[in-house]
């Protein structure tokens, strides 16, 4: 496949700067993939399209104030950090901004005085490994800033709006933006219906922000991401899927906790799967077990789903990898063409943008 495979035009016009207030009275466009069709709906109808004994599996990572600002300590120059993921108590893989931060060299953080950085290694582009002169989590509220995508220009007023309602576990540098579109009256009414809510965590680090450069996507990198899917977790997932329900997976960040926790299956692919009219490879359910750990699993059309029955998601970046997995789940050409229909219809796209339920 090319990089190219993944374009889409899209004027700026289209890209939301603001989140909907309230959260749920975003749009919906809801795309199922047996009957090719497509509505459009409110956010808060998406129960219309639920049934009982269903359950959303939503990812309650918190965004952490990953977005620093410092300066050398030897010249003065401006530096902007973005921490990505911590790997020691004082340590931390962060994308710097900034000229000449090469190993060696020492950052003074603004607004805690006293507080330096010093490079420890260059990962290669722009990641850098960074040992903070003390432990930085219990500073971050003081110091750090909320790290908002750098297509969003306006300023955000309240951070809990980059934040789920069900945030929880802190580590990420980017929220999962499909579930912003939830408030806890609308969980509450779901859950009375009978739909399950189901919660794991992954943290979303580096590939939010790294675009894939290679034209065949197979030779692209994706880095690892710390996620968790508990043993109870798993429990009930497989004890709804069993008894008929479907799995409705939040956000990309969801379908790759499931996934990474379901075995690849025994039976060969002319036993077991056919090419489906989805658009992806049809494949048995498997059951997911608990899980904790990286996960380096890159999605890309021609990937055979496990654990996934339903995918809640927001309309993502040209040439990206969430645009490739999407892709992979209803089809290359199904999705680019939803993505047509959507600025048709003055859709909002990206963070703060609009929502797409693929049935």
């Amino acid at each position: 496949m090319n990089l190219s495979d993944f374009d889409y035009d899209l004027p700026e016009r289209f890209i939301a700067q603001t989140p909907a207030e309230p959260r749920d009275s975003s749009r919906l466009l809801v795309l199922d993939r047996n009957r090719g069709t497509i509505e459009h709906r409110r956010f808060r109808e998406i129960g219309a399209f639920l049934r009982p004994g269903d359950v959303l599996v939503l990812n309650n990572t918190r965004v952490i104030p990953a977005r620093l600002w410092a300066h050398k300590a030897r010249t003065g120059g401006k530096v902007e950090l973005l921490l990505l993921r911590r790997t020691a108590a004082r340590t931390w893989e962060t994308l710097v901004g900034g000229s000449g931060v090469r190993p060696g060299a020492v950052l003074e953080v603004d607004g805690q005085p006293g507080l330096q950085a010093t490079v420890l290694q260059d990962l290669g582009g722009s990641r850098r490994l960074l040992e903070f002169s003390q432990p930085l989590t219990p500073l971050l509220e003081r110091v750090g800033h909320v790290p908002l995508p750098p297509y969003i220009h306006a300023p955000l007023a309240d951070g809990e709006r980059y934040q789920t309602v069900y945030a929880r576990e802190s580590g990420s540098a980017a929220a999962p933006t499909a579930g912003l579109h939830f408030t806890p009256e609308l969980l509450l009414e779901l859950k009375g219906s009978g739909v399950g809510l189901a919660y794991v965590t992954l943290h979303i680090g580096l590939d939010t922000f790294a675009p894939v450069t290679e034209e065949r996507v197979e030779e692209h990198v994706i880095h690892t991401e710390w996620c968790q899917l508990t043993a109870e977790t798993a429990q009930q997932i497989n004890a709804a899927r069993l008894a008929g329900g479907r799995v409705v997976a939040v956000g990309t960040t969801a379908v790759r906790v499931l996934e990474s926790a379901a075995p690849t299956p025994a039976l060969p692919r002319e036993a077991g799967e056919a090419e489906s009219k989805q658009g992806g490879v049809a494949c048995p359910w498997q059951a997911v077990s608990a899980w904790e750990g990286p996960t380096g699993l890159f999605i890309v059309p021609g990937y055979r789903f496990r654990a996934v029955d339903a995918l809640v998601t927001n309309f993502h970046l040209p040439r990206s990898t969430l645009l490739m997995l999407v892709s992979a789940f209803a089809g290359r050409e199904r999705i680019l063409a939803a993505y047509e229909t959507a600025k048709t219809e003055g859709y909002k796209f990206y963070s703060f943008g609009d929502a797409m339920l693929i049935l």
